[in-house]
């Protein structure tokens, strides 16, 4: 290969990599392109698997990019391989015991789902998380028999494994250890909307509770118990208690590690010519004037091309706002934007809420700038781009002036 060809280096195929070398690809048809994946899957649509769990997309509807497509656009897809180690200093990544030589690199490694450690879970068979493919394929299959499923935990990926029970047909208990669903950025206003969301399509849920232990017979959870007594019949148990982000190919280096990869707001670490993206990436977003990770989709797809662009030798600053929107069982919706409580405990909060048509509406500021907000209920959604462009402007609003903003019914 000629020393003027640049290689570039992509540690994960998720959207944030295949984003990033997709990009690149388009901004030098000469460069070598390595990808490494530790799963067997090309690209596919994480946004898809709760679908594909309902049974309401196929496996083919799922994958993003086949292996083909790499192949046509000389992408060297190293599948269902793991990067055992960065050399920083020599600027290689090591896997299966060879060097691969790299002029940027990209780290976007994602995260991986916590295991149950609860008492009676190690080695049961019917205890899933819900994070990848190979995950969804052997869930769905164990809802083809199964009569009750049992969903632990309050975060977003326990929601989606307790909805997609009910939709299958099962009777589904959801165990939230808070008072709420996503209790670090709603209120007990919201909280209650999404809960009706949920009892109305036959979850039962059961709050400030938590698995005390799993009771199983011949290696299979028959009944959970709970910290508060209740005995729960169970043929299938998901588990979203969060993700422990890869950082530990960057252990050792001078790279700093906090809730992820730390990194700038072009994507670089501390160590040049090496950058992260999606999951795994504590960025810098001068928006919000801190660094902070922020798993969703919109947001590994904005990482991958600021990467992409910076790794070839550009100068681009990473300012989108992130964002996402969800379903909420049948009857509800919910979008968030920007900084919540989640990330900060200093944001001050105006918020409106219409009863009848089970509207929810909470902005938060930091200081006198707009910094997010979420927006529950079908229809609700209107006046949001207003908002993301005032938070990218750093508007400043008066005190007496943050009511109103909740009246941006309209793009205007």
């Amino acid at each position: 290969m000629s020393e003027s060809v640049r290689r570039y280096v992509i540690i994960g195929n998720g959207f944030a990599g295949t984003t990033c070398a997709e990009q690149l690809r388009k901004i030098d048809a000469a460069a070598s392109i390595i990808m490494f994946a530790d799963e067997p899957y090309p690209l596919y649509n994480r946004i898809a698997l709760p679908p594909m769990l309902r049974k309401q997309v196929t496996e083919a509807k799922v994958i993003i990019r086949d292996v083909a497509w790499h192949e046509k656009h000389t992408i060297d897809l190293r599948l269902s391989t793991r990067v055992d180690a960065i050399n920083h200093e020599g600027k290689t990544v090591i896997a299966g015991g060879k060097e691969y030589p790299y002029d940027a690199l990209l780290v976007a490694t994602g995260g991986r789902p916590n295991p149950s450690e609860f008492p009676g879970a190690a080695g049961a068979s019917n205890i899933y998380n819900f994070q990848y493919m190979s995950d969804t394929k052997a869930i769905s299959e164990s809802l083809e028999t199964a009569k009750t499923a049992v969903s632990v935990g309050g975060s977003f990926i326990a929601y989606e494994l307790a909805e997609a029970f009910v939709s299958r047909g099962v009777q589904t208990h959801w165990l939230i250890r808070g008072p709420r669903f996503l209790r670090r950025m709603l209120d007990e206003i919201s909280g209650e909307l999404l809960d009706e969301a949920a009892r109305a399509d036959g979850c039962t849920i059961h709050y400030n509770d938590e698995v005390k232990e799993f009771v199983r017979s011949n290696g299979v959870v028959t009944k959970v118990i709970t910290t508060q007594g209740t005995e729960i019949a169970a043929d299938c148990v998901g588990i979203g208690l969060g993700l422990t982000i890869n950082t530990e190919l960057v252990h050792g280096t001078p790279i700093e590690v906090g809730t992820g990869i730390k990194c700038d707001d072009r994507l670089e670490t501390a160590v040049k010519g090496i950058f992260a993206a999606g999951d795994a990436a504590e960025f810098y977003d001068p928006t919000a004037d801190m660094h902070y990770r922020m798993g969703t989709w919109n947001n590994a797809g904005a990482h991958g091309k600021v990467a992409a662009a910076n790794m070839a030798g550009g100068d681009v600053r990473y300012h989108d706002v992130p964002e996402y929107s969800s379903k909420i069982f049948s009857e509800q919706t919910i979008t968030q934007f920007g900084l919540s409580p989640e990330y900060r405990n200093d944001l001050t909060m105006v918020r409106s809420i219409e009863p009848e048509k089970k509207w929810y509406r909470a902005l938060w500021f930091r200081e006198d700038k707009l910094v997010g907000g979420l927006l529950i209920g079908k229809g609700n959604r209107a006046g949001k781009r207003r908002y993301l462009d005032a938070i990218k402007a750093k508007t400043p609003f008066a005190e007496s002036e943050r009511e109103a903003l909740l009246h941006w019914h309209a793009d205007q």
